[in-house]
C-alpha cells in the first residue's frame, strides 16, 4: 500500500479511544510448565487467575489477524509478522480475561437498551470512516440512521456485528469511566503546561564532566556492586539475543525491468484512456489487491497519507484526470482524481509492481532451489558453509535481540530473525523463506536467553556506573571552585582558568532538554529559575556538573494560551485520562497470576511437526 499512514480521527469519543489501550499497554511475563506432548483442544495456552486461556482460542485468534493483515496489504505474512501477531492476539486474550474478571467484580453489566442507545449514538469507528455514510467528506448521522433502519443492515448481519461490538465496548466503557471519569485538567495546570512546552531559555555553560578524571581516580568495592544490583536488578533484564549467519538470493531489477513495468503502465493507461472504465482495469490488473477490488479506490483524505512521489503527482492533477506512470518505492502508479475539494481528494489507483523479467527470475528460483536442497532445515551447520562456496553467496553474520527485527547493514531480514527465536537450536538452518525482494535462509551459531544477568554478568556495567557517580562526586570541589570564580569574573574566563571552555546551548524548553545539558534534569530546570546573567553554583545531575548563566530567556504569552484554552483542555484531560488507564490495567495485570505457556505450546507444536 502507498499509504504513510491511516487518517487521523481526533474526534472519536473516548469509550473508542480508551478501548485501544487495552491490548498494548498489558506486558508479557512468562511463567508455567507445559510438557512437549501434542497440543490437543483442551490445551491451556495460559491461566489468568486459574481461567483457562486455550492454546486453540489462541490459533484462532492468531490466524484472524493474519487474515486481516493479508486482506489489508494483499501480501502474505512473514515469520516476524506472525509472531507479532501471535504477540498481539495473546494480549488482547489475557486483557479480556483480565477484563471479564473485573466486570464481574464490579457488577458492571450490559443492558439491550445500552446497546440500543449505543448504537444511534456512538458509531464504531469503522463506520465513522465509511464513505458511504459521509457527506462532504464528514460522517453524516442521518445516513447512518437510515443505514440502521434498512433491510439490509439486518440480511447482511451488521445489526449482529454491531450488537457483538457494543458487548465488548460497552463494558470497558463503564470500566474506564468508574477509573477516569473524574479527571479534569485545571487553568493552572493548563498554563503550566504550556509554559513547559513554550518558555525557551538560552544559557552558557562550564559542564564538569566525569571524564576528566581517570578510571584509577575512584575505586568501587565489590560490597558496592553487590547491593547495587540487589537494589536494581530488574533495571538490568534484557531480552533473549541470537547470533545468525544468513544467505541471501536477491530479486535484483534491472533498467530493462522497470522500463518493462512502465511500458505496462502506459498501455494500461491507453486502454483506459480508448473506453476501458478504471475500476475494471484496476480490479484485473492492479498490484495493489485491497484497492483493486474497489476498483482502485484510495478513499478520501487530506495531504500526508501518501508517499511524496505518488502525493506530489496526485495534487498536480485535476478532476478526472490521468497521470502518466508515477515511480514510487511501490512501482509504478496510473492516478486518477475523483473528487477535491480544498486539500482532500478522492483517489484511485493502478499499481504495477517493477518485478524480474522471466529468464531472470527462473535463475533466481533455480538458485533458490539449490539452496533449499543443500541447506534448508538441517541441524548440520557445515550445510549452510558448503552452499555458500558452492553456489557463490556470502555469509552474512548479524546479532539480533527477540525484540527486534533482524537487519544487516541498515536491511530489514524477513522471517529469519522470529525463527531463530521460534525454538531453534545452535546449528540448526531456517526453511528458505520467500519474500518479495528475494529469498532467505539463516542457521542459529548462538543464543543467549533472556532475563535478569548475574551478578558476574552485570559486573562490568555497574562499576561504571559507580564509578561515574564518584568521578562527579570527587569533581564537586572543583565545580564549586569554577562557580565562585566566574561569580567574581565572569564564566568565560573561569571556565578557561579551568581548562574547560564555555559552551553555548541553542534556545531549549524546560521538557525539550538541550544538545550537551540533556534533558529533564535540574541544570535544564534551573534555566528557568536563575536570574538572568546571573552565574549559578554548582548543579550535579547525572552526566555532569553545570556551572551556567542564563542568557536569554522568552516567557509565554498568556493572550495567545487563552485563546487556545480550551482546546488544550480537552487534549490534556484525554491525556491524563489514558494514563489513568494505562496505570490501572498495568496495576491490573501485575497484581494476576498468569501463567503464561506459549513458549511450552510453541515447543509441542515444533516436537510434533519434527
Amino acid at each position: 500500500m502507498v499509504m504513510q499512514a491511516m487518517r487521523s480521527s481526533a474526534k472519536y469519543i473516548w469509550i473508542f479511544i480508551v478501548i485501544l489501550f487495552v491490548g498494548g499497554f498489558l506486558l508479557v511475563q512468562t511463567s508455567g510448565l507445559l510438557g512437549r506432548a501434542p497440543v490437543t483442544t483442551s490445551t491451556a495456552v495460559a491461566k489468568v487467575n486459574g481461567e483457562e486461556i486455550l492454546a486453540t482460542t489462541w490459533f484462532n485468534a492468531t490466524q484472524q489477524l493474519e487474515q486481516q493483515s493479508t486482506q489489508q496489504t494483499g501480501r502474505p505474512v512473514s515469520l516476524d509478522d506472525r509472531q507479532h501477531l501471535a504477540d498481539q492476539a495473546f494480549e488482547s486474550l489475557v486483557s479480556d480475561a483480565l477484563l471479564r474478571q473485573e466486570y464481574k467484580r464490579r457488577g458492571i453489566t450490559v443492558t439491550d437498551e445500552d446497546i440500543a442507545d449505543a448504537a444511534r449514538t456512538s458509531p464504531p469507528p469503522q463506520l465513522l470512516q465509511s464513505p458511504e455514510l459521509q457527506t462532504d467528506g464528514r460522517f453524516d448521522p442521518e445516513k447512518y440512521q437510515r443505514f440502521l433502519a434498512s433491510p439490509a443492515a439486518r440480511q447482511e448481519g451488521m445489526l449482529l456485528q454491531l450488537e457483538g461490538y457494543y458487548r465488548d465496548a460497552i463494558p470497558r466503557e463503564k470500566l474506564f469511566e468508574q477509573i477516569a471519569g473524574d479527571i479534569y485538567a485545571s487553568d493552572a495546570q493548563l498554563w503550566q503546561i504550556w509554559k513547559d512546552s513554550h518558555d525557551t531559555a538560552q544559557v552558557a555553560y562550564v559542564a564538569v564532566r566525569p571524564e576528566l578524571l581517570p578510571d584509577t581516580a575512584v575505586t568501587v568495592s565489590q560490597k558496592e556492586i553487590s547491593d547495587y544490583y540487589d537494589k536494581n536488578k530488574k533495571d538490568f533484564e534484557r531480552p533473549a539475543r541470537a547470533t545468525v549467519s544468513v544467505l541471501v538470493i536477491p530479486r535484483t531489477v534491472s533498467a530493462a525491468d522497470s522500463a518493462a513495468a512502465r511500458n505496462r503502465a502506459l498501455a494500461l493507461r491507453d486502454r483506459i484512456l480508448k473506453g476501458e472504465k478504471f475500476e475494471d482495469v484496476a480490479k484485473a490488473e492492479s498490484a495493489d489487491s485491497v484497492s483493486g477490488a474497489q476498483g482502485g479506490n484510495l478513499g478520501k483524505g487530506a495531504k500526508g497519507r501518501f508517499v511524496p512521489a505518488f502525493e506530489n503527482a496526485a495534487y498536480a492533477l485535476k478532476v478526472g484526470e490521468l497521470s502518466q506512470p508515477v515511480l514510487s518505492p511501490f512501482g509504478y502508479h496510473i492516478i486518477r482524481v475523483d473528487e477535491r475539494k480544498g486539500d482532500t481528494l478522492s483517489l484511485r489507483h493502478v499499481l504495477v509492481r517493477i518485478q524480474q523479467s522471466d529468464s531472470a527470475a527462473t535463475l533466481t528460483d533455480k538458485k533458490a532451489d539449490d539452496l533449499a536442497r543443500i541447506a534448508a532445515s538441517t541441524d548440520k551447520p557445515e550445510k549452510l558453509d558448503e552452499a555458500s562456496r558452492a553456489l557463490g553467496i556470502p555469509i552474512q553474520k548479524a546479532t539480533v535481540v527477540e525484540t527486534d527485527a533482524l537487519t544487516i547493514n541498515g536491511k530489514f531480514i524477513p522471517s529469519v530473525g522470529a525463527w531463530a527465536f521460534s525454538g531453534a537450536k545452535p546449528g540448526e538452518t531456517s526453511d528458505l523463506y520467500d519474500a518479495d525482494d528475494g529469498y532467505y535462509l539463516g542457521r542459529l551459531d548462538a543464543l543467549t536467553r533472556g532475563g535478569i544477568p548475574t551478578l558476574d554478568q552485570t559486573t562490568p556495567e555497574i562499576r561504571a556506573i559507580l564509578a561515574k557517580q564518584k568521578k562527579l562526586e570527587k569533581l564537586m570541589p572543583r565545580a564549586r571552585a569554577i562557580a565562585a570564580d566566574a561569580a567574581t569574573t565572569s564564566l568565560e574566563q573561569a571556565g578557561q582558568k579551568a581548562g574547560i571552555p564555555a559552551a553555548q546551548s541553542p534556545r531549549f524548553t524546560r521538557v525539550g532538554g538541550a544538545e550537551g545539558m540533556g534533558r529533564l534534569n535540574e541544570a535544564v530546570g534551573a534555566a528557568f529559575s536563575l536570574p538572568l546573567m546571573t552565574v549559578s553554583a554548582a548543579i550535579k545531575t547525572h552526566e555532569a556538573i553545570f556551572i551556567e548563566r542564563v542568557n536569554q530567556r522568552v516567557v509565554s504569552d498568556s493572550v495567545t494560551w487563552d485563546k487556545q484554552k480550551n482546546i488544550q483542555r480537552a487534549q490534556v484531560t484525554n491525556q491524563l485520562q489514558q494514563a489513568r488507564v494505562r496505570e490501572f490495567l498495568q496495576n491490573l495485570r501485575e497484581s494476576a497470576t498468569i501463567v503464561d505457556n506459549r513458549k511450552q505450546v510453541q515447543a509441542a507444536n515444533r516436537a510434533v511437526a519434527q
